[in-house]
């Protein structure tokens, strides 16, 4: 009997330096971004790292890679998934061409007003499960989302509604957008993002969809165009904080817990920093002379329908794209913005 309990004391002390070494051990972690340290999105993300490193005591460690220095933006996801990296915070729009689903995941356009009602989605209309199920597929696990709300229009022109859009030519990005407001009856110009203020400049485009006001501010597009919509209605993309799933499912569960907590966090003072800058913005625009237009509920609905049209195309492409669709638009009808 001493003896047994003797092997019983030394099986449980060996269980518990077991348990003690997996506490104590250290994940370094590389990840990369398309944002610079200097950019808001920059400091807020440099405020995660930070968070995850003094929440866990010392065990996570994040390398981040700024300004898609290991690979372009649109692999990012796919070295995290081979091990090239350990995770990434880009945007799922990135990836659909893997699978059209992540349209509905990187920027399901025309849909909300604002990020909470998308974070909403994400957390209580079963978007994260959606999510995870397309990138789990990938080797990833897919953490949350987060991004500075929606995006405003500029332009040369009035855009006081949908009877605006009408002829209306603008830089656009390519995909969903261009066919959502083809359908409104404009003129969508598919360009890179560093051509925006030559084009406007001479005249090819009467506007452009670049990113909220006050990037569209510090870009100077307000020094050639005096018109904006604000707040926004056509755009809000989020970007994804991903894992490597290996390394995720090495993880103990408390230091799983940290990151999930730790993604929300971010979420928050994101979108609440990017609401105050354009809100700041918007009051030093004014006093230049900028316009701005806040569509009425009933503008919105109708470029809302518009959109809609457009989705019920991804929807037709493949399946995970319908069940995501058709989960937007039950959170939708839930919230009454259809």
């Amino acid at each position: 009997m001493k003896f047994m309990n003797l092997a019983a004391a030394a099986v449980s002390a060996a269980a518990m330096m077991a348990g003690a070494s997996a506490f104590a051990q250290e994940f370094n972690l590389r990840y990369q971004t398309h944002w610079t340290p200097e950019s808001p999105a920059g400091q807020a993300a440099t405020a995660w790292i930070d968070d995850l490193n003094v929440m866990s005591g010392g065990r996570i460690n994040i390398e981040m890679f700024w300004s898609s220095s290991v690979v372009a933006s649109t692999e990012g996801s796919d070295a995290a998934a081979s091990g090239i990296l350990d995770g990434d915070i880009h945007g799922g729009a990135y990836l659909t061409g893997k699978n059209p689903a992540f349209q509905f995941i990187g920027d399901p356009m025309g849909g909300y007003d604002t990020p909470w009602q998308m974070y909403g989605f994400l957390y209580y209309g079963g978007g994260l499960e959606a999510a995870n199920s397309l990138y789990n597929d990938l080797n990833l696990q897919f953490l949350g989302w987060w991004g500075g709300g929606q995006e405003t229009m500029s332009s040369s022109r009035p855009l006081a509604g949908p009877a605006d859009l009408v002829d209306w030519k603008f830089r656009s990005p390519p995909g969903l957008e261009t066919e959502i407001f083809a359908n409104l009856g404009a003129s969508p110009i598919v360009m890179d993002f560093t051509e925006i203020f030559t084009a406007l400049e001479t005249g090819i485009i009467d506007g452009a969809d670049a990113t909220g006001l006050a990037g569209n501010k510090s870009l100077g597009l307000y020094d050639i165009v005096k018109h904006a919509t604000f707040p926004g209605f056509h755009s809000m993309p989020m970007d994804h904080v991903t894992m490597n799933l290996d390394v995720w499912n090495s993880l103990p569960p408390d230091l799983q817990r940290m990151f999930e907590v730790s993604v929300q966090k971010l979420a928050l003072q994101m979108s609440l920093l990017a609401d105050v800058l354009n809100r700041e913005a918007a009051i030093e625009l004014a006093e230049q002379g900028v316009t701005f237009y806040d569509w009425s509920p009933e503008d919105r609905a109708e470029f809302r329908a518009g959109a809609q049209k457009a989705w019920d195309g991804w929807a037709e492409k493949t399946p995970e794209a319908k069940a995501l669709v058709d989960a937007h638009r039950a959170w939708m009808k839930k919230i009454g913005l259809l």
